[in-house]
């Protein structure tokens, strides 16, 4: 099978596996949704996302029109930030109520570890997604592994997204020093896009969805080939410590940009995350919504490489599930 079947069958197959997994929640979905659609929770919902462009803004969205859809009392309203750092602190600040982060993020905040310098009061409704580490240089560049960015100029995205923190990580388990052997950038999305059209920054670093809008418009010009980077993934593991169990080894599908191959990279595990207070049957709805809705969470440009598994929903790690969700999914299971 060539990689492009491969590629096609890959996601045929994920497409399928969100209709199907989890058969006993999934079972009656119509029936459910008709049953909910006329009570509920309401008031006011704020979901933190990421930057405008961003996978995680692009899910934000589709959450909170699915929510509206069923529970109609619910007013959702999609915040833009800079990802999974700032959603932490916003939720901390009481700006926002539910929010996506990846999960090394998540766990270090719920720790009280860097970045963060105190313990944050965190619940998750699930386990959402996984999110896949992409790391760009110019098709024409002699750049061919992370250790050949010495000397070069990276944008790691916002400061405060969690793909900026993984950043770092990477490069430091690279042998590099960011700032001394690296010049290091954090540019929002279409800045980076940009730049690197312009010449000016040699690489970038994004996380999210396969394909990303960000790349897919740098691919016809200037060209785009991706770092692999599962081979640094023990050492990266080995510096988080519990948090690092989140991390995994992925591929990018071949055929995600114009022609490029499979390449294996990096996936971290993302969760919606929420504060302590939230009321118990907001964050029923939500669960409800993820379990019976998790085929109209997808964004569209996504090759299937992007999945809200039913199955998977309640691994959440180190933050524990919501009472409201854990009453949510006792319930699904019936």
């Amino acid at each position: 099978m060539t990689g492009s079947a491969q590629s096609i069958s890959r996601r045929t197959a994920l497409r399928a596996a969100l209709g199907v997994a989890g058969t006993g929640l999934l079972a009656g979905s119509a029936a459910a949704d008709a049953r909910h659609s006329d009570r509920g929770p309401e008031g006011e919902l704020r979901i933190a996302t990421g930057e405008t462009d961003g996978f995680y803004t692009a899910f934000g969205r589709l959450l909170a029109a699915q929510v509206t859809a069923v529970y109609p009392r619910l007013s959702c309203e999609v915040v833009t930030s800079e990802g999974s750092v700032d959603n932490v602190r916003l939720l901390q600040a009481r700006r926002a109520d539910v929010a996506p982060a990846l999960s090394d993020i998540a766990w270090a905040a719920y720790g009280g570890t860097a970045p963060f310098d105190r313990r944050v009061p965190l619940r998750a409704i699930g386990r959402v997604y996984e999110n896949y580490v992409q790391l760009a240089v110019r098709s024409d560049a002699p750049i061919h592994t992370v250790a050949d960015l010495e000397g070069r100029t990276v944008s790691l995205g916002a400061g405060a997204s969690g793909g900026a923190m993984l950043g770092d990580r990477l490069l430091r388990v690279a042998g590099l020093t960011p700032g001394t052997d690296v010049r290091v950038r954090h540019l929002l999305m279409p800045e980076a896009a940009r730049a690197m059209r312009a010449g000016t920054i040699d690489a970038l670093l994004v996380a999210g969805g396969v394909p990303l809008p960000v790349l897919s418009w740098l691919d016809p010009h200037p060209g785009i080939r991706l770092l692999p980077l599962t081979g640094l993934l023990p050492r990266l593991r080995a510096g988080l410590g519990p948090a690092g169990s989140g991390l995994e080894a992925v591929s990018v599908p071949a055929g995600a940009y114009r022609k490029s191959p499979e390449v294996p990279t990096i996936g971290v595990a993302n969760l919606l995350l929420c504060r302590p207070d939230l009321p118990a049957p907001v964050a029923a709805a939500l669960t409800h919504v993820l379990v019976r809705r998790a085929t109209r969470l997808v964004p569209a440009p996504a090759l299937g490489t992007q999945f809200l598994d039913a199955r998977s929903l309640i691994s959440t790690g180190a933050v524990p599930l919501h009472p409201g969700a854990v009453a949510a999914y006792r319930e699904l299971h019936g």
